[in-house]
């Protein structure tokens, strides 16, 4: 019987820092002491379980995972893992920029305790999940961040971890390979296989995750079923910008569409989605590009805010949902007006009428400044061999 597990007892991690002259101590001021990171985190991770952990910004996730992960240790407390520990801290992060793909795989998978032998033989399976037979060789500074991340993921699941700790790895690559990662994790878990994921998606936790953990300041906030976990965290979200909604909000034509409900619209609106435009329009063709381009107005200074595109049908399930953030996009400050775009190059839906979402959050993700929901409609014409959600590209192939 598989026995991984990751064990985390009353984990509380408070950082030194320096004063100046290089002397350590508590806090820059000597009186104060430092802030704890984390505080009397517990929890438990079985064979095949998958722990969501979600909070807002700075609420202590990244420094959670990696503590599981090995990298520093707990100021009080304690962090078991029992099995081999895969760990995507940073999809790509920890790639050399003038090696190729190929190299960085197997300088990975080496890191991880694969022999090199053993990455010589999976080598082609990795390049084929990662979909990068045409780049493989290439330095991997010429790769897109979209490409690290889906070699890195490829490298991970390929190392035959007991133990996957991961930063929002279902962000990676376009629907048809994010399809192919949750198959992946279905296997991994039904070989025993102990999942934490950090994510901002609220969607995938309850999609995913057997239990959802939510940190607030560092401190426990929720503990318990994804579902349950999921919803009172969105709950708080919803309610600090429905109390930051103005009972009389903006109320104008968008990018030729008609006007937006106010019961559709919310935020504090120091920072306005002015106009949304899909590209090509609003009707496409399954497996075509397609685009959303936000046109924004930023009435005094806003600090990193967060842009997000969802894609949902009309029941309200979420076939994508994505943020600057999630793709590691840089959004400086914001002041006065501006545009942002976002790109699919395959839109691989099946036929049918969804809805494109748009919104722009604080950054620590604790309201929204302008929220659109199911205001943007648009058409997806499928081919008739296709049923469900997805239209991948397919084929068949009949042996005799």
């Amino acid at each position: 019987m598989n026995e991984h597990r990751i064990i985390a007892e009353a984990v509380s991690k408070r950082y030194l820092h320096r004063r100046k002259g290089g002397v350590r101590a508590w806090g820059a001021n000597p009186k104060r002491v430092s802030p704890w990171a984390l505080s009397e985190v517990s929890f438990t991770v079985g064979p095949g379980e998958m722990l969501g952990v979600v909070g807002a910004n700075g609420a202590g996730k990244s420094t959670l995972l990696r503590l599981l992960g090995g990298v520093g240790r707990p100021s009080k407390g304690r962090v078991a893992t029992h099995g081999r520990v895969g760990a995507l801290l940073d999809l790509g992060g920890g790639f050399l920029g003038d090696l190729s793909g190929r190299e960085n795989a197997m300088l990975a998978g080496v890191v991880a305790g694969l022999l090199r032998q053993e990455m010589r033989e999976r080598m082609d399976e990795i390049i084929a999940f990662a979909e990068l037979e045409d780049f493989v060789d290439e330095p991997v500074r010429t790769y897109s961040t979209g490409m690290m991340m889906r070699l890195a993921f490829s490298v991970a699941v390929h190392t035959d971890p007991e133990i996957l700790l991961v930063d929002e790895f279902l962000s990676v690559g376009d629907l048809a390979f994010q399809a192919k990662c949750h198959a992946r994790i279905k296997a991994m878990r039904e070989r025993g296989c102990a999942i934490v994921m950090v994510s901002h998606g609220m969607d995938e936790v309850r999609r995913s995750c057997d239990r959802a953990l939510w940190l607030k300041h560092g401190k426990v906030a929720a503990f318990g079923g994804a579902e349950v976990v999921a919803g009172l965290y969105e709950t708080e979200m919803r309610e600090e910008t429905l109390r930051r909604t103005p009972s009389k909000g903006p109320l104008r034509a968008t990018g030729g569409i008609a006007l937006i409900p106010r019961e559709n619209r919310f935020g504090s609106f120091e920072m306005e989605i002015e106009a949304v435009a899909l590209l090509p329009g609003d009707r496409i063709r399954s497996g075509g590009a397609f685009a959303v381009k936000l046109d924004y107005h930023a009435r005094q200074l806003v600090r990193n805010p967060a842009f997000v595109v969802s894609i949902t049908r009309e029941d309200g399930s979420v076939c994508l949902d994505t943020n600057t953030q999630l793709g590691r996009v840089e959004v400086s400050d914001c002041l006065g007006k501006g545009s942002i775009r976002f790109e699919i190059d395959r839109l691989d839906l099946g036929a049918g009428l969804y809805f494109v979402d748009v919104g722009v959050f604080e950054a620590e993700w604790r309201h929204a400044y302008d929220y659109h929901w199911h205001v943007y409609p648009f058409t997806v014409d499928g081919a008739t061999e296709h049923k469900g959600l997805l239209a991948p590209p397919v084929r068949w192939q009949a042996e005799a």
